[in-house]
């Protein structure tokens, strides 16, 4: 079976993407409006894809009325952002954050989650989440004036202690359990991990 990408329409292209391309981490970005109010919503079209400078990026598009969502709005107006990242005891609540919420309500507040100031940054962090990033923003590309790629430069890290070897720079994967997302309302654990003997190429003589 297969598609002309240009024969399909948007939203069966999203189908055909977000059916086989996973599991896809999840930026779970927190930002603030202009009143204060702690804005926090996942996004699953996520990567980091440069360690110098640490970049990532992650699509906003627009909400179903047309309207632009409230993470969009805060970051082009402030230049910042948190990517926190959920792992199990808090993927119910990344799951609900993804909700319809008027922009004077903000997720946190409302779902009891707690919240930790930053270190470079006005904008605070998810105080329980695994590991978090203080993000600049780098870039903004807009695609087709309904959906935004919003690239951000990491200039600082949070991680929970028990995770992280310092001296190895390692990450303790015994306790690090991440969550997935699949598609529509279907997520995954990461819990099944399969270890290769690491990779010789050809054997030269």
């Amino acid at each position: 079976m297969d598609y002309a990408a240009s024969d399909l329409t948007p939203r069966e292209r999203y189908k055909v993407l977000t059916s086989f391309i996973l599991p896809r981490p999840i930026a779970w970005v927190t930002s603030m409006g202009p009143t204060g109010v702690v804005n926090a919503a996942p996004f699953s079209f996520f990567n980091a894809f440069c360690e110098d400078p640490p970049l990532c990026m992650f699509a906003a598009n627009r909400k179903p009325n047309g309207q632009d969502k409230d993470t969009f709005l805060n970051i082009q107006r402030t230049g910042e952002f948190v990517v926190n990242l959920a792992d199990e005891p808090l993927a119910k609540a990344m799951h609900e954050s993804s909700g319809d919420f008027p922009p004077d309500i903000g997720e946190p507040d409302y779902l009891g989650l707690k919240l930790a100031p930053s270190t470079r940054i006005a904008v605070p962090r998810l105080a329980d989440t695994p590991w978090a990033m203080e993000c600049k923003l780098w870039k903004m590309i807009d695609v087709n004036d309904d959906r935004r790629l919003i690239m951000g430069e990491g200039i600082h890290f949070h991680i929970r202690d028990e995770l992280w070897d310092n001296e190895a720079m390692r990450v303790h994967m015994d306790r690090y359990h991440p969550i997935g997302r699949m598609f529509a309302d279907r997520y995954c654990r990461t819990d099944d991990r399969v270890v290769f003997p690491a990779a010789e190429g050809v054997k030269r003589s």
